[in-house]
């Protein structure tokens, strides 16, 4: 009996021991060499690496979700430029200086491809909150109020964040729960020349409790009243990229501030942001445009429950593979010095646009530019000149009262003043597309200049 019993306790112990030498071989095989090996996202890494690899001329993407002929993804070319790797170059097209993707900043995250990138595992996330039962990433709030921070350009602290798809949808939301303070329709205005969404989100979202009413500054003599007004102001402005402040002021005036281009590329921070209300979008911040993501800082708990209302409402949230792609993305953001090196290079690269399109325009008296004065930035801690997200171009002759029409007898395709409310004197060119967009646009001006002047000399 005793020798059984012996036996049986040899053996627990045995089995004990293979398990302690399996479990520490399986360690050291996973992190024998310092780096966690990859099992399931293997697959998957070499599939996305397989793609980005596909030679596209430097002028075109192929795409994991792209068009895919004869099992291989084809190649998305740049305008202007065609074929099966995007080699072929139309010098007759169109350039299109309409749009405002952000594509400039796509040479930072190619140069960080690694520490950017995000695979999703098939069952990430698949409830419709998370364990909080909210719809928002705690992590991913702490790093946002960690960015500004960082930038100096909106305080955060004792401030609530909602998310939104995009700062669009934030918009709407600020629009219908501000109005909701009053007992009578709010008139919805902006200062001219503005951001074209105000408008058409305003009226396409009839309500009885708001209307857009245009220009803030024809009812700066009615703001005293018992009127109730919600302003928009956009700072940096989109489009002429001027640092702007409320027109309209009295105790019926609700403010809603876009600070879409608030960041180190575009223009100098002064102060940080400090309003009511004021909202941030990741498609200028980072170039992520497509993720629709934005958030809005928000004083007045009252206020935030009614927009977390709306958006749960609305869309149940933000998409939960958004905000994990958001959250690596800042984490990028943030441990390359703080956002500094992100900053510099979308700095430098639209104070490089802005510098050789002026001076180019600046040849002619055909046409102007916006004057921008250099201001003192806190986050670069120097006086810095100007790098605006768009041109504000206006046509100085008298037959010239379409600037857009001028524009496209070039082959430029801009957009239109009375887009932003304005003169059709005025025409807004883009300079964030990407380096191709750029490069053909300054060409296209140029040969315009070129051809403007060689008439005025016969």
């Amino acid at each position: 009996m005793m020798t059984m019993t012996k036996i049986k306790s040899f053996n627990s112990v045995l089995c004990v021991s293979c398990s302690v030498i399996l479990n520490l071989f399986m360690l050291m095989n996973i992190y024998g060499s310092g780096e966690w090996k990859l099992s399931w996202s293997r697959r998957a890494a070499a599939e996305a690496e397989a793609v980005a690899a596909i030679e596209c001329s430097g002028h075109g993407e192929a795409f994991l979700d792209g068009l895919v002929l004869e099992g291989r993804p084809v190649c998305e070319c740049n305008a202007c430029y065609g074929g099966p790797d995007c080699s072929q170059f139309s010098p007759g097209c169109v350039v299109d200086a309409d749009s405002g993707n952000p594509l400039f900043l796509e040479p930072f995250w190619r140069e960080h491809a690694g520490s950017s990138a995000v695979v999703i595992a098939g069952w990430h996330r698949m409830g419709y909150s998370f364990d909080d039962q909210s719809f928002i990433s705690q992590e991913l709030e702490r790093q946002i109020r960690k960015l500004h921070a960082s930038v100096g350009n909106a305080v955060t602290e004792g401030r609530f964040i909602v998310f939104g798809s995009g700062s669009i949808q934030l918009l709407i939301a600020a629009v219908h729960s501000l109005s909701l303070n009053s007992s009578s329709p709010s008139k919805v205005v902006a200062s001219t020349p503005f951001y074209a969404a105000y408008k058409m989100q305003t009226e396409f979202f009839k309500s009885l409790d708001f209307e857009f009413e245009g220009d803030a500054s024809l009812w700066k003599n009615n703001s005293e009243s018992n009127m109730a007004f919600i302003e928009f102001i956009t700072s940096p402005n989109n489009p002429d990229g001027q640092l702007k402040k409320a027109v309209l002021q009295g105790s019926s005036v609700e403010t809603i501030h876009d600070h879409a281009y608030y960041w180190p590329h575009f223009t100098a921070i002064p102060a940080p942001a400090d309003e009511d209300l004021v909202i941030f979008t990741i498609s200028k911040l980072t170039g992520h445009a497509g993720s629709r993501f934005g958030w809005a800082v928000i004083k007045d708990e009252a206020l935030y429950q009614r927009m977390v209302t709306f958006v749960g409402l609305n869309t149940m949230g933000v998409s939960r593979d958004t905000q994990l792609r958001v959250l690596k993305i800042l984490k990028v953001v943030l441990n390359e010095g703080g956002g500094r090196e992100i900053f510099q290079f979308g700095y430098s690269t639209m104070k490089d646009r802005w510098e050789k399109l002026s001076k180019t325009i600046s040849k002619s008296k055909r046409f102007s530019v916006q004057e921008i004065e250099p201001q003192y930035c806190t986050f670069f801690q120097k006086i810095r000149g100007p790098s605006p997200a768009y041109v504000w171009l206006k046509s100085e002759r008298e037959e010239d009262r379409d600037c857009n029409l001028v524009l496209k007898k070039a082959k430029i395709i801009g957009r239109a003043g009375d887009v932003f409310n304005a003169e059709s004197r005025y025409a807004r060119l883009s300079l964030i597309r990407s380096r191709d967009d750029f490069d053909l646009l300054l060409n296209r001006v140029e040969a315009m200049i070129s051809l403007d002047d060689g008439a005025a000399t016969i």
